[in-house]
């Protein structure tokens, strides 16, 4: 609720742009279409939803899920003033990305877009995002990357320098001084595809992407 007002100048600003490219690429793994059923959780000010609302259209229907009140004001608020997307049927629902408030097999496509390196419980929040999709949908996590290559110094490096200094400047250091070592403790590639297929999907593969720093599970049903 804190950092809601400028969360998206944030955004822009240390991604230079970049996160909306990124959330692009995770509505297209998603495979949401055309009369689908998407839910976003964690869906933070609601880029990534308006995104999937773009996709699925006037005949879908798109979810935003966050436990953060000021931001679902916010998502609302973006939804009246955009284009396309306004026109589509969302709802945004404050609520427990660990017990989600909807029936087995509600949605065709489930994204989280940095919200389950922040749960308490990343297994339990999978096989949630499993029991609420259809078959043959499809989940995509997108967050940024714990490597072990070159992107892990360029990335440590740019949150000192650059991340924690300007959030500092805007009165919310504390709030993104977590990052760090949130991303030193959420799994890697290979363990967050481990704990898909554990939660139940059929197939999981995780891409790196922005060169190393950020990453994205797609997990298929």
């Amino acid at each position: 609720n804190d950092i809601a007002g400028q969360y998206d100048l944030l955004n822009d600003v240390l991604s230079a742009g970049q996160h909306r490219v990124w959330k692009q690429m995770a509505v297209r793994w998603s495979r949401a279409g055309a009369g689908g059923d998407a839910l976003d959780v964690c869906c933070g000010s609601g880029d990534l939803a308006l995104a999937l609302a773009a996709a699925v259209g006037p005949s879908g229907s798109v979810t935003g899920l966050d436990f953060a009140v000021e931001q679902l004001r916010v998502a609302s608020r973006k939804q009246a003033a955009s284009g396309a997307a306004s026109r589509t049927p969302m709802r945004w629902v404050e609520g427990d990305a660990l017990q989600l408030p909807f029936a087995d097999g509600a949605f065709d496509a489930v994204t989280i877009g940095y919200g389950l390196r922040n749960v308490v419980d990343i297994p339990r929040c999978l096989r949630e995002a499993r029991r609420v999709l259809r078959p043959r949908g499809a989940l995509v996590v997108l967050d940024f990357n714990n490597s072990d290559g070159p992107a892990a110094a360029v990335q440590k490096a740019a949150l000192a320098g650059v991340v924690v200094p300007v959030a500092t400047a805007l009165g919310l250091g504390d709030q993104y001084a977590y990052l760090q070592p949130s991303i030193e403790a959420y799994p890697k590639g290979p363990e967050l595809e481990r704990l898909a297929k554990q939660a139940g999907f059929a197939a999981a593969t995780h891409y790196e992407i922005a060169g190393g720093l950020m990453g994205a599970l797609v997990a298929d049903v």
